[in-house]
């Protein structure tokens, strides 16, 4: 098992662009979404819309799921296909209207974008705070150890 910190998942997933967040309808049917997050202060924030599908589940239940992708790459070698890196976490969304998001998140998340065209749905921050572990796969160790899942597997507090 690979040894990480806290703060070293923390490293990994303040460089990232993506994650996939998983929620539960107010139907009780799972779905996910891809999202791109930015990390602010140990939360990972994402925007949306109020008409948008995740923004009515996330509402209804703000008890998620996440999973970010680390991608892997051969240097010099890139058509070799790598599977990528994993963090995974259990956590909950807060939303917020994007004008009350934290500044760091706003800038970085709407890079100037003005906050009009409430006809499509006022736009709105979610802010994810990890609880419990994050459980990696692949972070902090090299390709060849990936191949063996006991030395690929981590495990560290999200606090």
């Amino acid at each position: 098992m690979v040894e990480l910190s806290t703060d070293d998942v923390w490293r990994v997933l303040e460089k990232q662009n993506f994650m996939v967040i998983g929620m539960v309808s107010a139907r009780g049917m799972a779905r996910t979404a891809g999202v791109m997050p930015c990390v602010v202060e140990r939360v990972l924030w994402f925007t949306t819309n109020t008409q948008e599908w995740k923004a009515k589940h996330l509402a209804a239940n703000p008890e998620v799921s996440a999973t970010v992708p680390i991608p892997k790459r051969i240097p010099f070698v890139p058509w070799v296909q790598i599977p990528a890196a994993t963090v995974t976490f259990a956590g909950v969304a807060q939303i917020l209207p994007a004008t009350q998001m934290p500044p760091g998140a706003r800038e970085k998340l709407l890079r100037g974008l003005e906050l009009g065209g409430a006809e499509r749905g006022a736009l709105i921050g979610v802010g994810v705070r990890p609880a419990g572990d994050f459980v990696t796969y692949g972070v902090g160790c090299s390709l060849l150890e990936m191949r063996d899942t006991e030395m690929a597997r981590g495990r560290a507090p999200t606090a």
